[in-house]
């Protein structure tokens, strides 16, 4: 398997979601599903990262053009 970090957002999503429906189905015996959860976290702890980065590059574009405003949603930050 590739480093986490090589791995394409989408990628690591999708592998996520796999391990997920693993572990609710039950289908993996204790010792692998440790490893499968441990898997998920490193995954998920990526995905986060590049979620981030990928927002503050939105706030530098919306800060340089001026064109777009900020989401004024719920934040819960």
């Amino acid at each position: 398997m590739p480093k986490l970090k090589e791995q394409k957002f989408e990628n690591s999503l999708k592998r996520l979601e796999q391990i997920v429906d693993q572990l609710e189905n039950k289908e993996a015996p204790l010792e692998e599903s440790l490893a499968l959860f441990e898997e998920g976290i490193g995954l998920a702890r990526a995905c986060q990262q590049k979620l981030e980065q990928a927002k503050k590059k939105v706030e530098v574009l919306i800060k340089e053009t001026g064109l777009l405003k900020p989401f004024e949603g719920d934040n819960e930050s």
